[in-house]
C-alpha cells in the first residue's frame, strides 16, 4: 500500500430510501428522484389505495428500465397501529388536568370520550399506564378502569384530531402482529415481485418469521425488514435482528414508545446489532424534516444524517420530505451531498487505519486510527464460511493493491451483503443474473448492482465489468479490479479471488 492516501471515486456509498406520496408519484418526478440518487422507493401501505400503489410500482419499474439502473421497492405494512376513532367536530383540545375516558365503540358520543380502532384497549389498560396521543405530544395516565371504560387524566395537553395514532409505552398488548389488511398487502407485494416488505411494531422474532413464511409460500423472494419501534423490540433485539433480512430504526414511534432522550444510544445499539448479524440497516424519521418546506436543512439535521452514516447505517430514509414535501428532488440531492462529504472523511480515516495496520505488519510504525465497524460475529443466512473468508481476504488484497473495484458475483446477493458490511473503501460492484437480486443490492452500502452476461465465464465477466467501468468513467486502462466468485471446485461457496488488470 502506498503512503499517500488515494483519491476515492466521487460516488455515494450510503443508500437513499425515499417515500412516495402525492408530491412524488408523478413519473417525471420519479425520474428526477432516481437521477438525484434514490436507490429504493418506499410504498406506505397505511395510505393510498391498492390501485395507486400498483400504478406507482409500474412507474418505478418503467423509470428504472429507462435509466438502466436497478431500483428497489419497499412495501411498508402498517402493522398493529392503534388509532383514535372519530371525534365530534374532527378534533378536540386536551387541557392539562382534564379527565377523559376511553370507551368501547368506534365513535365518541360525548366531548370527554375517546374511542380507538383497538377493541380490546379498555380490557388491557391498567391503572398507572401511560397513553400517548398525536405522536407523543399529548400524554395521559390511567387513573381508573371499569369494564366498559378507562378514566385518564391529561398530564400534557394539546390538540388531537380524529384517526391520530395512540401509543401505549410499556403496555403488553395482545393485538396480532398483522391485521387482515396487512395480510392482503403482503400477498399483493408477493404477487407484484416487491423487493422488500417491512413489518411495523415488531415485538418478537416469531412475528418476523411469520411474515417470511407467508411471502415464501407465495413464491416471493422479498427481504423482510423488521421495524424497531417498540420497547419490546429493544428487549428482544438480538433475536429479531437474527430473524430479519434487514432492519429499520423507526425513530418516530420509537421516540414515543421509549424515552426520547435515549433514542441516540438506542439507534447506535440497533446498528451495532445489525453489524454483528450482517444485516442491512435503515435509519428513518425526520432526517431532513425541515425540508418539507425549507430549501435548506438545519445544521442539526445534517449532523444527524452524518452521524447515522458514521454509526454504520447502510441507508437513510426520507418520509414526509419526499411524500408530501415541497422540494422532493432537492431534499434527495441534499442527503446525497451530506453522505458524500461524510464518506470522504470516513474513508480517508479508514484508509489511514488500514495503511497503519499493514505497515505495522511489515515492521514499521502503524498509525493508531480506530477501526469504525467491528467484524461481524455471525454469518448472514445463506452465506458459506468459505465465501466469508474469501470476501475478507479479497477486501484486504484490494486495499493493498489500491484496486479500483471489488466485483462480487452473487445469485442471491448474500455475498454482496458480506462485502458491504465490512465497509471496504474500494467500491463494490455486485454482479447477478437475477433482476430481483440486483434491485435488492440497491439497498446495500457501497454496492453498485450490475447485470451479468449470460455466459458467466470468468474472463467474460471481467471483460464485461471492465468495459462497463470504462464507459462509466469508473475505470481507466491499467487499473486493477478484484473478482470474488466460485471456481466450480472445492466444498462450496465463493472460493476464488482473482486480480485483473484492465
Amino acid at each position: 500500500m502506498t503512503n499517500t492516501a488515494p483519491s476515492f471515486p466521487e460516488i455515494v456509498r450510503t443508500k437513499i430510501v425515499a417515500t412516495l406520496g402525492p408530491a412524488s408519484r408523478g413519473e417525471a418526478v420519479l425520474h428526477g428522484l432516481v437521477e438525484a440518487g434514490v436507490d429504493v422507493f418506499r410504498l406506505n401501505m397505511a395510505h393510498g389505495s391498492m390501485g395507486e400503489h400498483e400504478e406507482s410500482l409500474d412507474r418505478i419499474r418503467r423509470v428504472s428500465s429507462e435509466l438502466g439502473r436497478p431500483v428497489g421497492v419497499l412495501a411498508d405494512l402498517a402493522g398493529p397501529k392503534i388509532r383514535l376513532g372519530e371525534l365530534p367536530g374532527g378534533s378536540m383540545e386536551c387541557l392539562e388536568g382534564a379527565i377523559l375516558r376511553f370507551v368501547r365503540g368506534t365513535e365518541s358520543r360525548h366531548p370527554e370520550e375517546l374511542t380507538t380502532t383497538y377493541a380490546s384497549l379498555v380490557d388491557e389498560l391498567a391503572v398507572g399506564d401511560s397513553v400517548m396521543l398525536a405522536d407523543g405530544t399529548i400524554s395521559l395516565v390511567v387513573e381508573e378502569r371499569h369494564s366498559d371504560w378507562a378514566r385518564c387524566k391529561v398530564v400534557q395537553g394539546g390538540v388531537v384530531r380524529s384517526r391520530q395514532g395512540v401509543n401505549l409505552p410499556g403496555v403488553k398488548l395482545s393485538v396480532a402482529a398483522m391485521s387482515p389488511a396487512d395480510w392482503q398487502h403482503a400477498e399483493w407485494a408477493a404477487a407484484q415481485g416487491i423487493d422488500f416488505v417491512s413489518l411495523s411494531f415488531v415485538r418478537s422474532a416469531v412475528e418476523v418469521k411469520l411474515l417470511k413464511e407467508l411471502l415464501r409460500t407465495r413464491g416471493s423472494v422479498a427481504r423482510v425488514v423488521a421495524k424497531i419501534e417498540k420497547r419490546e423490540a429493544i428487549e428482544n433485539l438480538d433475536s429479531i435482528v437474527d430473524a430479519a433480512d434487514a432492519v429499520m430504526v423507526a425513530r418516530g414511534d420509537l421516540g414515543v414508545e421509549t424515552d426520547v432522550a435515549s433514542i441516540p444510544m438506542v439507534q447506535k445499539r440497533i446498528i451495532r446489532a445489525c453489524q454483528r448479524y450482517q444485516k442491512p440497516v435503515i435509519v428513518a424519521t425526520q432526517m431532513l424534516d425541515s425540508m418539507q418546506h425549507a430549501r435548506r436543512p438545519t445544521r442539526a439535521e445534517t449532523t444527524d444524517v452524518a452521524n447515522a452514516i458514521l454509526d454504520g447505517a447502510d441507508a437513510c430514509m426520507l418520509s414526509g420530505e419526499t411524500a408530501i414535501g415541497e422540494h422532493p428532488r432537492l431534499v434527495v440531492e441534499m442527503m446525497r451531498r451530506i453522505a458524500k462529504e461524510t464518506e470522504r472523511q470516513y474513508l480517508a480515516d479508514r484508509w489511514r487505519y488500514l495503511d497503519g495496520r499493514f505497515a505495522a505488519q511489515r515492521g514499521a510504525a502503524g498509525i493508531p486510527v480506530q477501526e469504525f465497524l467491528p467484524a461481524p460475529e455471525f454469518l448472514v443466512e445463506g452465506l458459506h464460511p468459505i465465501t466469508q473468508a474469501v470476501v475478507d481476504a479479497a477486501s484486504r488484497i484490494a486495499a493493498e493493491l489500491d484496486a479500483k473495484l471489488v466485483v462480487v458475483a452473487s445469485k442471491t446477493g448474500v455475498t454482496a451483503i458480506a462485502r458491504s458490511k465490512r465497509r471496504g473503501a474500494v467500491p463494490t460492484v455486485g454482479l447477478s443474473d437475477s433482476a430481483a437480486t440486483l434491485r435488492q443490492m440497491a439497498l446495500y452500502w457501497g454496492v453498485t448492482p450490475l447485470a451479468t452476461i449470460p455466459s458467466g465465464d470468468t474472463l467474460d465477466l471481467l471483460e464485461h465489468v471492465s468495459q462497463w467501468g470504462l464507459r462509466a468513467g469508473r475505470l481507466q486502462r491499467g487499473d486493477r479490479i478484484l473478482l470474488v466468485a466460485g471456481s466450480g471446485f472445492g466444498t462450496g461457496g465463493h472460493n476464488m479471488a482473482l486480480v485483473h488488470e484492465v
